[in-house]
C-alpha cells in the first residue's frame, strides 16, 4: 500500500514538472532592443524613487529625533517638578509635625500641673476626712477613700 502511494505520488510530480517545462516553452518571447531601453529607463526611475524614499526617510528621522529629544526634555521636567512636590509636601508634614509637639508642650505641661494638683487636693481632703466623718462617707461612696 504504502509503495504504490509513493509511486502515484513520484508519477503526480513527475506529469506535473513536465507540464510547467511545456508552458515555460510556450511563453518565450525574444528580448528587443526597444525592450532593453525600457528596462534601462525602468532601472532610471526606480533609482529616482530610491534617491527620495531615502532622503524622506533621513527627514522622518531627524524630525522622529528631534521629537524624542522633546519628549526626554518634558520627562526630565516632570521628574524635576515632581521631586520638588514631594519635597515640599513631607516638608510641610515635618514642619506640621514640629508645629503640634511644640504647641502641645505647655498643654501638657498645664495638664501634668493639674494632674499634681488633684493629687494634693485628695490628699488634703483625706487628711480633712479623718477629722470630719460626713467628709469621709461622702468620699467613701465616690470611691476617693
Amino acid at each position: 500500500m504504502m509503495k504504490a502511494l509513493v509511486y502515484i505520488s513520484l508519477l503526480f510530480l513527475t506529469i506535473l514538472n513536465l507540464t510547467v517545462s511545456a508552458q515555460e516553452q510556450q511563453l518565450a518571447v525574444p528580448y528587443t532592443l526597444a525592450d532593453r531601453d525600457r528596462a534601462i529607463l525602468t532601472e532610471a526611475k526606480i533609482g529616482a524613487l530610491e534617491a527620495k524614499i531615502n532622503a524622506l526617510e533621513a527627514k522622518m528621522e531627524f524630525k522622529f529625533e528631534s521629537q524624542q529629544r522633546q519628549l526626554d526634555d518634558i520627562k526630565t521636567l516632570f521628574f524635576w517638578g515632581f521631586g520638588i512636590l514631594i519635597t515640599l509636601f513631607l516638608f510641610m508634614l515635618g514642619y506640621m509635625i514640629w508645629d503640634r509637639r511644640t504647641a502641645m508642650k505647655p498643654a501638657l505641661e498645664q495638664a501634668a500641673k493639674a494632674d499634681e494638683n488633684s493629687r494634693t487636693l485628695l490628699t488634703l481632703l483625706r487628711e480633712y476626712s479623718k477629722k470630719h466623718p460626713d467628709l469621709a462617707e461622702i468620699l467613701r461612696t465616690h470611691g476617693m477613700l
